[in-house]
């Protein structure tokens, strides 16, 4: 198997504040991501390759620039923003990705929606609760966001790891 040449993702630190942390660790996983999809062209992007699973790399980065949306905007700070991907008619259109889809398009709406979410973070302490509340009526504090957020990129980069070694036999970290 061939191995990822590139890993300019930043470390996390091993002795840093608890903000700094979890920011670091969301980096790294945003950037790890990035990693998994780069050097593929297009076509190689949007190929469900596990059947009969239709997950694609180019539908992982659409869903986590909704997931960055989602969270930071609309339920830290109860933004209403209509969905980039996603329809009443395909509630997954994040992940339905078509031939006119391009990862030029799908990385550009994934950077802006993650430097979205870091204004909105940079904004708030970690014990700041958000606007939108959960269906019990509770908060989310910026912590348990941020923290949700890792959790979210490490399953799907999990995914990333299969997918893209399915497509050209690359692994990596």
């Amino acid at each position: 198997m061939m191995a990822m040449t590139t890993d300019e993702r930043p470390e996390p630190s091993t002795t840093a504040a608890e903000r700094d942390m979890l920011e670091g660790f969301l980096d790294y996983h945003r950037e790890t991501l990035l990693m998994k999809c780069a050097g593929l062209d297009d076509e190689q992007l949007r190929r469900a390759v596990l059947a009969p699973s239709g997950l694609t790399l180019m539908g992982l980065v659409r869903h986590l620039a909704e997931v960055e949306r989602y969270w930071f905007r609309e339920v830290m700070e109860g933004q209403e923003l209509p969905d980039l991907y996603s329809t009443d008619q395909d509630r997954d259109g994040d992940f339905h990705v078509t031939d006119t889809d391009t990862w030029a398009q799908a990385h550009e709406t994934w950077r802006a929606e993650v430097a979205e979410a870091r204004k909105v973070a940079a904004v708030h302490g970690l014990d700041d609760v958000s606007v939108s509340r959960s269906r019990h009526a509770e908060g989310f504090s910026l912590r348990w966001i941020l923290t949700h957020m890792i959790e979210e990129y490490a399953r799907h980069n999990g995914h990333a790891d299969l997918l893209r070694e399915h497509i050209d036999g690359v692994t990596g970290e």
